[in-house]
């Protein structure tokens, strides 16, 4: 896989005539970009507050996210209408990742006055001051000649009429929409403290077809929906995608000869390699955090164990839980030193954690239900799981079982992933009666929900990491 799709422009710290080194895919290919005087570019420096450690909802913060500018409105394979419609395209997608997650109050670019291009880096500020923006987002869109754009982003604090933080990308006309999510990725670590999580990916199970019949597919898309594709073609069933830490790999479930068996689908090359060449049952996969290791279980003589392989293939399974109950599932703690996982052991469905080795194996939930599907949180701090009480919901606690939290109250709410912050939950829901599974999100407040738009039915989402 490829192993970044953008060059960063270097850093300008002043408004003079300047030159920036690409990174581009090839370092052979690097060559200079020259930034015009009224645009120049750099990366964020840091975020205005410190890192944001409760769960309670933040004072909404007022944000006007202009349409991007541009020099000259030429012609892109970006977008037919040019590269000034493509700049308003641009500002809509900061816009959309920017306002559902509870933080911020942002207007977009289709309610505001659209900026020069030589206002980029000369705001009108009595045109934002008028309008009660507390911060601005401005940016601009250049077509190259070689044929890429040159995409600049703009933080500006209104009342103190003082940048906060800019950013450039030169990209591929394919990949224009990275560089907004990028841009909205700036904005939210500066003003929040927080790492950022929209330029991701996330593979999830497409389903169609009765209920009685489903067709369950592979599929994966960008964090807000977009660049969708579909990664088999349905003739077996496939459930649980999880990407590797790298993004070139996805672990899953198939049903390729009639059981389950788990198989890495290679990303950049379309190969499918089979994780063991077991007999018996594999199913639930998960990656260790340094991509070394897989963890499945696996069901021999009606017993179900969890086990790790290496994800390189070939070598023997270890075998990390021994006794008579269903183990199933497992996830990783950030240093890969903890495994949780969900157990029978006590006589009904728990939650427990044992160390990578499988020893030190003790239950943490002790709240009442059943506890299912739990994922460790990329920050460490908490475990997202199904919390089963006739209905079910998604709910979070400590590593240690306290602080249990329930964050939905729908009818049928399971499978947790975590954003790359670790601060927002997908997880996929079924109406009652309906049948028909949906993608939807939620904050650690519990208060901002909202719901993935995908072209068919979904469930199992698996958010990957930050792309490099």
């Amino acid at each position: 896989m490829k192993t970044s799709l953008f060059a960063l422009l270097a850093v300008v710290l002043a408004p003079l005539p300047a030159a920036a080194q690409t990174s581009d895919l090839n370092p052979a290919a690097n060559r200079e970009v020259t930034v015009p005087q009224d645009i120049t570019v750099e990366q964020d420096d840091g975020p205005l507050t410190g890192t944001v450690t409760d769960d309670t909802p933040w004072q909404e913060l007022g944000i006007a996210i202009a349409s991007f500018a541009t020099s000259s409105d030429v012609a892109t394979p970006a977008n037919a209408q040019g590269t000034g419609a493509l700049g308003l395209e641009l500002a809509r997608i900061v816009y959309n990742d920017l306002r559902s997650n509870g933080l911020f109050r942002p207007v977009g670019p289709d309610a505001l006055p659209r900026p020069s291009y030589g206002q980029i880096t000369a705001p009108a500020w009595n045109v934002w001051q008028g309008r009660s923006a507390e911060m601005l987002v401005q940016g601009y869109v250049r077509a190259n000649p070689d044929g890429r754009l040159t995409i600049g982003c703009y933080l500006y604090d209104v009342q103190l009429q003082q940048e906060q933080a800019r950013a450039g990308w030169v990209v591929q006309p394919s990949e224009w929409r990275r560089a907004a999510h990028r841009c909205a990725d700036l904005v939210y670590s500066r003003l929040s403290g927080e790492s950022p999580f929209f330029d991701s990916r996330i593979a999830y199970i497409a389903e169609t077809g009765p209920r009685d019949n489903r067709v369950k597919r592979l599929a994966i898309m960008d964090s807000d929906g977009a660049n969708h594709r579909f990664i088999t073609n349905g003739q077996s069933t496939a459930l649980t995608p999880r990407y590797s830490p790298d993004y070139s790999r996805i672990a899953y479930l198939s049903y390729v000869d009639g059981n389950p068996r788990i198989y890495i689908y290679h990303i950049d090359t379309g190969r499918q390699t089979l994780v063991t060449q077991s007999s018996n049952p594999t199913f639930a996969p998960r990656w260790s955090p340094d991509g070394r290791w897989i963890l499945y279980s696996m069901a021999i003589g009606g017993n179900t164990d969890i086990y790790r392989v290496s994800a390189a293939g070939g070598g023997t399974p270890e075998r990390l839980t021994n006794g008579p109950a269903i183990e199933v599932g497992g996830s990783y703690s950030p240093d890969g030193r903890q495994i949780v996982f969900e157990s029978d052991q006590s006589g009904t469905q728990q939650c427990y954690v044992m160390n990578a080795d499988g020893s030190n194996q003790r239950r943490i939930s002790f709240f009442g239900g059943r506890c299912a599907t739990p994922e460790w949180s990329p920050r460490g701090d908490q475990i997202a799981f199904t919390h089963i009480v006739g209905d079910f919901h998604i709910a979070v606690m400590s590593p240690d079982g306290r602080n249990m939290r329930t964050l939905t109250n729908a009818w049928q709410d399971e499978a947790p992933s975590w954003a790359p912050n670790g601060r927002i939950i997908q997880f996929f829901r079924v109406e009652r009666g309906s049948g028909e599974p949906t993608i939807w999100q939620v904050d650690l407040t519990g208060e901002n929900e909202r719901q993935l738009r995908t072209p068919v039915g979904a469930s199992d989402p698996a958010w990957g990491p930050v792309l490099p």
